[in-house]
């Protein structure tokens, strides 16, 4: 097991790590920018590194700059969160050029499955069902031609990133010219690369994902399907398991489905496989994301194991103890509490929290570095928190959530606590029959969003 290891992030999942590292009995060194240097995960951790100014490119991207925070530390290995370089394969290499031990995947599987098109290519080999489209990168009049084959709508997605930047949904012939020079300029500027491919857009769809751990002796543990589908412009806002769109033998179809990709491609680690589900029940393979994700409390309290942990105990050449499906038992839900302004469009809202009470109780979790008198910057993600509750059947999942929002104290920022509030008051929600589209069908009903 690894002595020391740096925590290449900030904010909660920051935080996140470090606690896990001191479960395991493992000094943690921490890195932030100067925006951060009272932030929880600095205070957290045994050292730390100031390895640039607020901006993010100078600091939390800035590879240089992390990998000789690690190395002037001694620490034998990194673990990247999520976001920032999580799936940087320029990264992972910096890393074993200089001995240290990437805490994910290799910089390899990295590579081939972040180039959307080759991991296509690779899934469908496997065996797993794609959504049908472009058959790699596509310019817009051969966007048109899959739009005229497969029929409108279409998504336009960018080849070289996620998170919903760089994506554009097209109803009609006539909207595709402007969608797509609009989503290839945001795509360049998010990821310096323009280029974009075409998926037939599954509508209604549900947008349900598996995670999975691997070791290096190619064992494989799927730990059960999360529903995402309550989400604004692609960005997740609460997440759930199992998905009330799943019954047990489709579930399973799905997870066996994973376990024959991660084989296929040589996964390792922590990773998370995305599916759309369509009306009819069939599911269709989006992307991989090889890191850890945000919502992975979901799957943790629905399976006891502690995923961040696991990841550890791998890449430090560790082998699952079991394989195969992990038992689950009960029903989880994330709330994602952000920053942001839902009355103004979502807009950011940093600031100062002037005041901070998280709730308590059975089965609830929250992941957060908020502090009462704690400064939200303007420079990063919006997210500040994460609420998870647990209970034995969704009904009962629901309800504890809505006590447990009730009971969430944040004053000084707009955030979107109220939104969520409504979202699992909903008709929609509290049935389970809901999908990727619902939450903009709601916006003109929800009271959080009435104008103050």
């Amino acid at each position: 097991m690894f002595s020391r290891v740096l925590v290449a992030n900030r904010g909660e999942i920051a935080v996140r790590v470090v606690r896990a590292l001191h479960e395991l009995g493992i000094e943690a060194v921490a890195v932030y920018s100067t925006a951060d240097q009272e932030a929880l995960h600095v205070e957290l951790a045994d050292h730390a590194v100031r390895i640039g100014p607020p901006a993010s490119a100078a600091s939390y991207l800035d590879i240089s700059n992390v990998v000789a925070a690690a190395e002037t530390t001694g620490c034998e290995a990194l673990h990247p969160g999520y976001g920032f370089l999580a799936e940087n394969a320029a990264l992972v290499r910096a890393c074993e050029d200089n001995d240290i031990v990437f805490i994910g995947p290799t910089a390899d599987v990295m590579e081939r499955m972040g180039d959307k098109v080759q991991a296509k290519h690779e899934l469908r080999a496997a065996g797993v069902p794609l959504v049908p489209g472009s058959d790699g990168a596509a310019r817009v009049d051969e966007a048109r031609v899959v739009g005229d084959e497969a029929g409108y709508p279409i998504l336009l997605k960018a080849l070289a990133g996620g998170g919903g930047k760089g994506m554009r949904t097209v109803e009609s012939a006539d909207e595709l010219e402007g969608a797509y020079a609009a989503a290839s300029a945001e795509a360049d500027a998010a990821f310096g690369n323009g280029v974009l491919y075409v998926e037939k857009v599954v509508r209604p769809a549900r947008h349900v994902e598996v995670q999975v751990l691997c070791d290096a002796e190619g064992g494989v543990l799927t730990l059960g399907e999360r529903e995402c589908s309550v989400q604004r412009r692609h960005q997740k806002l609460i997440e759930e398991s199992p998905s009330a769109a799943l019954d047990d033998e489709a579930r399973e179809e799905l997870e066996s489905a994973t376990e024959r990709a991660c084989r296929a491609i040589g996964y390792r680690n922590a990773g998370t496989f995305e599916f759309l589900v369509g009306p009819d029940g069939g599911f269709h393979f989006i992307e991989v994301n090889c890191r850890l994700q945000v919502e992975h409390p979901v799957s943790e309290l629905v399976t006891g194991i502690d995923v961040v942990r696991e990841q550890i105990r791998i890449a430090a050449g560790g082998t699952l103890e079991h394989t195969g499906r992990a038992l689950r038992r009960g029903h989880a839900i994330e709330i994602r509490i952000n920053a942001e302004d839902p009355r103004r469009g979502f807009v950011p809202a940093p600031g100062t929290v002037t005041r901070f009470r998280p709730p308590l109780g059975a089965g609830v979790r929250v992941d957060t570095s908020v502090r009462e008198g704690g400064v939200i910057p303007p420079y990063y993600d919006s997210l500040i928190a994460k609420v998870i509750v647990w209970d034995e059947t969704r009904p009962e999942a629901i309800t504890r959530a809505r006590r447990v929002l009730a009971e969430l104290e944040i004053e000084g920022i707009p955030t979107t606590r109220e939104l969520a509030r409504d979202v699992l008051d909903s008709r929609e929600f509290r049935s389970g029959e809901y999908s990727t589209s619902t939450l903009d069908e709601l916006m003109d009903r929800l009271p959080s969003l009435v104008p103050s």
